[in-house]
């Protein structure tokens, strides 16, 4: 493996199976220095043709970690995805290496719960977040729906026929319902930021922002 002892815009990735293997990949692909280790030989064998540096390694194992250098990384994800005993393990090696930011991912609720109480700053359940988000997609008329926390959410809709003809002021969705309307993309063209001025046409996107609830309840209008 290329020495990788190296900076704060690099990136541990802890665990090579199908979530830990893409996200790698992806960073990869983007220009991130990434350091990608798993205990399976096998994974990591599967893996080197496509990433510059990766290692067989226990990232449970806190002296192995600093041999490795990981201690200087900006960035660690736990993406173990078996055995929360070494999910949890591996974390808390990090965030006790003073690894600024330690992302875990969570199989459960109660998984997380200890992910945090170890010291991770950010927890994170794919998963389930998925599965959230598709279930929004297919019950309604979202085409697309982002999470930003518990109580934020941004939304792509059709434009509504009752919106149809009418400006944003007009229509006054944020005093009515309260939301608020980010961006519109008009037929055959690009996404522009929206304004009270801004007129409503047949075939309108629109990029919704609000709580879950109020843009569930826009994005039902028609």
């Amino acid at each position: 493996m290329a020495d990788t002892t190296s900076h704060s815009d690099s990136v541990l990735i802890v665990g090579l199976g199908r979530f830990g293997g893409s996200l790698a990949r992806t960073l990869v692909a983007l220009g991130t220095e990434v350091l990608a280790l798993d205990t399976s030989e096998r994974l990591v064998q599967q893996h080197a043709g496509e990433l510059p540096h990766v290692a067989v390694a226990d990232a449970t194992d806190p002296h192995a970690l600093r041999q490795l250098g990981v201690h200087e990384f900006g960035t660690a994800i736990v993406a173990i995805g078996a055995g929360v005993e070494p999910s949890v393990l591996a974390t808390a090696a990090l965030v006790d290496l003073g690894i600024p930011k330690v992302w875990a991912k969570a199989v459960s609720d109660q998984h997380a719960r200890i992910l945090e109480r170890v010291g991770a700053h950010r927890v994170f359940r794919p998963e389930a977040e998925m599965g959230e988000r598709v279930a929004h997609l297919v019950s309604g008329t979202m085409l697309e729906y982002l999470e930003l926390d518990e109580t934020f959410v941004l939304a792509e809709t059709t434009a509504p026929a009752s919106m149809i003809g009418r400006t944003l002021g007009d229509v006054g969705l944020r005093a009515r319902y309260r939301v608020t309307v980010v961006c519109v993309q008009h037929p055959g063209s690009t996404y522009t930021y929206a304004e009270a001025s801004t007129r409503v046409e047949a075939g309108d996107l629109l990029v919704i922002a609000g709580t879950p609830d109020d843009v569930e309840q826009v994005v039902r209008l028609r």
